[in-house]
């Protein structure tokens, strides 16, 4: 996998861009993701500072926190960056799609006995399978799995395993859309 290859996801996915060279220079979701790729293999050569200064300088470059820890397959597409959160233990497959404001977090920090230091090193993120589509403004906290195919609406909340292929939408603003005869 080359960075060509984000490059041309870009234009498979995203409307805006008419040119290789254009998706190159205004995607703010490719430069995260080009970021994310150096950082991490930094991070798993042990280079963590510069990983995470590298991770850090493209927060500021790009408004999408990508931990240098986490693993993303090919295929993966940010639509705008804004607001984007994926901590260090997620586990993202191929052809995931996230638009903005979405958090791929932890649910909680356990901490070692009585001391008040967290525990360090466990696995605590999402891990979301291939195909899967996650708009606007989701949350996903904690070792839960979203299964292949999935969708997650946007605002939406979600601290369980997801199957795969199923379809997460708020209650209320699924049974508006559905009062209102357009379905989905």
């Amino acid at each position: 996998m080359s960075w060509k290859d984000d490059v041309r996801t870009v234009l498979e996915r995203d409307p805006a861009p008419k040119s290789f060279s254009e998706a190159l220079m205004f995607s703010p979701g490719l430069h995260a993701i080009l970021i994310h790729r150096v950082s991490h293999r930094l991070y798993l050569k042990g280079e963590y500072k510069l990983a995470r200064l590298l991770n850090y300088w493209g927060r500021v470059l790009t408004g999408a926190d990508v931990h240098p820890g986490a693993t993303i397959g090919k295929g993966f597409f940010i639509d705008h960056a804004t607001g984007v959160v994926v901590g260090e233990t997620t586990i993202i497959g191929q052809n995931v799609r996230l638009y903005q404001g979405v958090t791929l977090g932890a649910k909680s920090f356990p901490k070692e006995d009585s001391s008040s230091r967290l525990v360090k090193g466990l696995a605590r993120h999402p891990i979301v399978e291939d195909d899967v589509t996650i708009y606007a403004g989701a949350t996903i906290l904690g070792r839960v799995t979203i299964g292949q195919g999935a969708v997650i609406g946007g605002n939406v909340w979600v601290t369980g395993d997801v199957a795969p292929g199923a379809r997460i939408v708020q209650a209320r603003a699924a049974e508006q859309f559905f009062i209102s005869g357009a379905g989905i």
